[in-house]
């Protein structure tokens, strides 16, 4: 996408505009008076003092990359030990139970709905995703005959075969050529983008190499939906989310806001996908379509949900057997481990740990314009969650720290809280 950058006091006129009519009093371009009204530094929620580490590392890495809203939680053995939202000179209140979206921490949940429908005996990872979508190329074109070994395990893993690295083409990120090449509006459909992609030849053959792709898990949403016979949102939030008690969770919206939803921020705009109108927006309203992100980066929820969530994986996991919990966690043939030591499963990053005998850590974080989000599972059974509503900004530092700084918080916890606060939080 085209990108200038827009100064932070200009940031609220931009989403004043882009969102009119649909913003909550109080949100991201408020006025100062309203401002005014939260400290400049405000954390809610439920926390105890042998975590303040994690406190004192929210506050540190938000307040260095001047981002207004963030969010933890913590879970210990099982149990919710911190819940907290955090504002950093923020026009509204950051609950613990405010929604962020979360990006790319939306595959693991596509993925789990696969191998659930797996598991109900509705499909086979080793399908081929021809035998559920139509991929048929574009008059004039043909279709790469490699898309036939391309099967459902393949796309989850990313060893479906497409390289964006090498194509540098992220067709979730393309919107405008895809529009133009089909000569379609905006905003695209998930079959606009299925049927280009169909004429696009493949990297690498499907199984030998992995390769990130978000296109993969956009296929993924649409088998769902073939297989299930109903919106993809829908067989996620029935199968997978209400029988863990999560109850927050949905598809976002590209403008409009959830109740409950926080606004977002970036120091950049872009041009609209959303219409035909070549409109500037603020990068996260309209530079890209929530709608065709659902089930590669479009889901919005808590930290707590979040938590909640991660909690799916775990051993007598109430939506998950452990046959479709081994599938998570199996290393992908025949590329193996990476030289880092991880591999990619089915939605999540895998590190192999046997220090103290055999486990795993298992990971996943999530980026798009406006958004920063992380989920890690740890071999010990400690967990995390954090989401914040930026992930960009004029100090230039990583928000890949967030890792880091969260790893170093926990190891310096000496005594865990021994209270559970899932029912305080979670309904």
């Amino acid at each position: 996408m085209n990108r200038t950058r827009v100064s932070r006091r200009s940031f609220g006129k931009l989403v004043g505009a882009a969102g009119a009519g649909t913003l909550a009093a109080g949100a991201l371009g408020g006025t100062r008076a309203q401002a005014a009204l939260v400290p400049i530094w405000a954390a809610t929620g439920t926390t105890a003092t042998a975590l303040h580490p994690f406190d004192n590392a929210m506050r540190t890495f938000m307040q260095a990359r001047h981002i207004s809203a963030g969010q933890l939680a913590v879970t210990y053995k099982g149990r919710l030990v911190l819940a907290r939202g955090y504002g950093n000179d923020s026009p509204e209140t950051i609950q613990p139970t405010s929604l962020f979206r979360v990006a790319s921490l939306s595959k693991s949940l596509t993925a789990a709905a696969l191998v659930r429908l797996a598991q109900d005996g509705k499909l086979s990872l080793g399908d081929p995703i021809g035998k559920y979508l139509n991929l048929t190329a574009p008059a004039g074109q043909a279709a790469d005959p490699r898309l036939a070994q391309v099967s459902l395990w393949r796309i989850l893993q990313h060893t479906g075969g497409w390289d964006r690295d090498l194509t540098r083409f992220d067709p979730v990120a393309k919107d405008l050529v895809i529009a133009r090449s089909l000569g379609v509006p905006l905003e695209l459909t998930h079959a606009d983008v299925i049927r280009f992609m169909s004429g696009q030849p493949l990297s690498h053959d499907p199984g030998s190499y992995v390769s990130y792709s978000n296109y993969g898990y956009l296929l993924a949403g649409r088998v769902i939906e073939a297989v299930s016979g109903q919106p993809y949102e829908t067989y996620v939030r029935q199968k997978l989310l209400a029988p863990m008690g999560i109850t927050r969770m949905a598809n976002g919206w590209s403008v409009a806001r959830h109740s409950g939803e926080v606004g977002y921020e970036s120091q950049y705009t872009g041009t609209t996908v959303l219409d035909n109108s070549g409109a500037t927006v603020a990068s996260p309203y309209g530079s890209f379509s929530m709608r065709l992100h659902d089930a590669n980066g479009g889901w919005i929820a808590s930290a707590v949900d979040l938590a909640r969530w991660a909690s799916a994986f775990d051993t007598g996991s109430p939506i998950l057997n452990s046959t479709s919990l081994g599938r998570f966690w199996a290393v992908p043939s025949p590329t193996g481990v990476n030289d880092n030591g991880w591999y990619y499963g089915l939605g999540w990053q895998v590190r192999p740990v046997t220090t103290g005998g055999t486990g795993r850590n298992t990971w996943h974080t999530g980026s798009l314009p406006g958004t920063y989000s992380i989920v890690v599972r740890t071999y010990h059974g400690l967990s995390w969650a954090a989401v914040f509503n930026r992930r960009d900004d004029e100090s230039g530092l990583t928000y890949g720290d967030i890792d880091s700084a969260l790893w170093a918080a926990s190891r310096a916890v000496t005594s865990w809280p021994t209270h559970n606060l899932w029912s305080t939080y979670l309904a």
